[in-house]
């Protein structure tokens, strides 16, 4: 055991054979370049983090993702591990210090510490009147800009495993996250779903910042992003429907586990993003819950995830 804590998702790995395509999905996806070199490419979001995002040259592929934690002492304890890489500086932009490991199902993890911050992005957003708050614009008319989501930050990643069980163990023991939820299908001891969120005490979090799903193939379901509000999320939907380039996967619609109003788009590999907006925030006194997958994987609101979303893994 390693007895750290991390404090949130840093960024995804990804692989693929064009980065002048890739850059262009993510631009259209509300990212902005904050790095590109002649064998990679870093994409930032509004929020004051070097990158959200990193895309390797070369075959398409899933490598894995990196998570920040709070000090140094926080590597060295992770450098400990059995099958560690030991604390390394990072020769990327951005910088910091970094351990690696190897996650159940063969991928990446990487524990960051120290990487460069930048000016956040500055993004003007109107106020909204409502049903509690009917004159937040009064004497004001709202006018939203034409465009591409603006995504702020990264949110969480999902995996598909058939080692599930393991490999959320894995998670939770290596990197000190927790259960919000885990998902059973039929009888209660037959999981196929579980949330992980950070533990930050009685600070509050996003619902998740993981989630495991069994399938009969290990890889990346998704990566998903936070956008600025839930008009956001509709303007980047309509924005990518009008390119008509890419493959839209699943949305818009409200999740019931985690509550997020939610789009999934595939980028040219395959490779899935989601925009999202309006999380449930829980800290450590909020527990876990045991819910059916009948109940836990509908929509509040919108269709039921097809089977090319349900099922998708990017190995």
């Amino acid at each position: 055991m390693a007895g750290i804590k991390v404090r949130d998702l840093a960024y995804g790995r990804i692989r693929s054979p064009d980065l002048d395509a890739q850059e262009a999905f993510l631009t259209a996806f509300g990212m902005v370049r904050t790095a590109r070199t002649p064998t990679a490419l870093y994409m930032r979001g509004t929020d004051p983090v070097h990158h959200i995002h990193v895309t390797e040259k070369g075959d398409p592929g899933f490598i894995g993702f990196a998570w920040q934690v709070s000090s140094e002492d926080d590597l060295k304890a992770i450098a400990k591990l059995p099958g560690a890489s030991g604390i390394e500086t990072i020769d990327e932009p951005g910088g910091g210090r970094r351990v690696r490991l190897t996650e159940p199902n063969g991928y990446a993890i990487e524990v960051v510490h120290g990487i460069e911050s930048v000016q956040p992005i500055h993004v003007d957003r109107q106020a909204i009147n409502s049903a509690q708050a009917p004159l937040n614009r009064a004497g004001e008319v709202i006018r939203f800009p034409q465009g591409p989501s603006t995504v702020k930050r990264i949110g969480h990643a999902v995996l598909g495993s058939p080692k599930n069980t393991e490999t959320v163990r894995w998670f939770r023991e290596t990197l000190g996250l927790i259960g919000s939820d885990d998902v059973y299908a039929g009888e209660k001891d037959n999981i196929i779903g579980q949330f992980s969120r950070v533990d930050a005490g009685d600070d509050y979090v996003d619902h998740h910042a993981f989630f495991c799903m069994r399938n009969t193939r290990a890889g990346l379901n998704h990566f998903s992003f936070e956008v600025q509000d839930i008009d956001d999320v509709f303007m980047g939907h309509e924005y990518l429907t009008g390119l008509a380039k890419y493959e839209h996967m699943w949305g818009i619609g409200r999740h019931l586990l985690g509550s997020q109003v939610y789009d999934y788009w595939a980028d040219p590999w395959g490779r899935v993003h989601e925009h999202w907006a309006d999380t449930d925030r829980l800290n450590v006194h909020n527990g876990s819950n045991m819910v059916s997958a009948e109940e836990g994987l509908r929509s509040q609101w919108g269709t039921r995830p097809p089977e090319k979303f349900i099922g998708h893994v990017s190995p």
